[in-house]
């Protein structure tokens, strides 16, 4: 399905999310929040095989992915929503395509950091447009909310990518270095994060180094990401596996092949 969409984001917006890799937006979501939440308790019912719970025992903190196409309400935010064309105005590109969604909730109590990391690693994809929309459906005071590196999407580097249980992928790819300690040297860079309401989302590049602080509040923070990829994106070879796992992606492709749209359909063009 695609859709056609009138201009939604300021240019003013375009240009920051150009030159820091990150800009918040502002109440673009309010009516699809309550779907989204019914998608939420459906998917933490009924669990994909590729979810994950980060934590050994307690309030959980719950990862799962790739619904999309299987949850009614998450297919409904995808193709009805205004995120493709969001998606497509801050990539500055024609189209925009989904690459997948990833439901993130930490429980009250699940006071376990998402280490500083950025994206591209783990994806079997490259390109310079790109954007993963990070939209919570509960309140988020500043204090738990995502943080940026504001700029870090023009390092030029990849760094190795780790699971949030800290082990390291095992990638043979040249040029992967390590995280730095961004936490021990907070001060060294411009990190952003804001107070977010249900509706608002933070829109950042896949190169875009982020984290995010545990959740020991009385709320639970329930965060539904899309992730989405413009005209310029070819398929990455990264020497090992990938997350998403696509196995079947390295028996049909060679990199920089362009990736196939039946996995990855245009959502929004220009």
């Amino acid at each position: 399905m695609t859709a056609t969409l009138a201009p939604l984001i300021d240019p003013a917006t375009c240009d920051a999310f150009r030159d820091d890799g990150v800009v918040v937006l502002r109440g673009l979501f309010g009516d699809w929040i309550e779907p989204l939440r019914e998608g939420a308790r459906a998917n933490m019912a009924q669990p994909s095989p590729l979810h994950r719970n980060y934590t050994k025992a307690g309030a959980r903190f719950f990862g799962d992915y790739c619904n999309w196409a299987a949850i009614p309400e998450f297919r409904a935010f995808v193709e009805g929503s205004p995120a493709g064309a969001v998606a497509r105005e801050l990539m500055g590109s024609r189209i925009a395509r989904i690459f997948h969604e990833h439901l993130l909730v930490k429980e009250p109590g699940a006071d376990i950091p998402t280490p500083w990391h950025h994206d591209s690693p783990y994806y079997c994809v490259d390109g310079r447009q790109t954007v993963s929309l990070w939209l919570p459906l509960d309140p988020v005071p500043r204090e738990i909310c995502l943080e940026s590196v504001a700029g870090s999407h023009a390092w030029g580097k990849l760094f190795r990518p780790r699971r949030f249980d800290g082990t390291a992928y095992d990638h043979d790819s040249a040029g992967l270095v390590e995280m730095p300690d961004i936490s021990a040297t907070r001060d060294q860079y411009r990190i952003v994060s804001w107070d977010l309401q249900p509706g608002d989302c933070i829109a950042f590049n896949f190169l875009t180094v982020h984290g995010a602080p545990g959740n020991p509040t009385g709320g639970a923070r329930r965060a539904f990401s899309t992730r989405w990829f413009g005209e310029d994106a070819r398929y990455a070879d990264r020497g090992g596996a990938t997350s998403p796992p696509y196995p079947d992606l390295a028996t049909r492709l060679r990199a920089g092949d362009p990736l196939p749209e039946d996995l990855f359909p245009v959502i929004a063009r220009a």
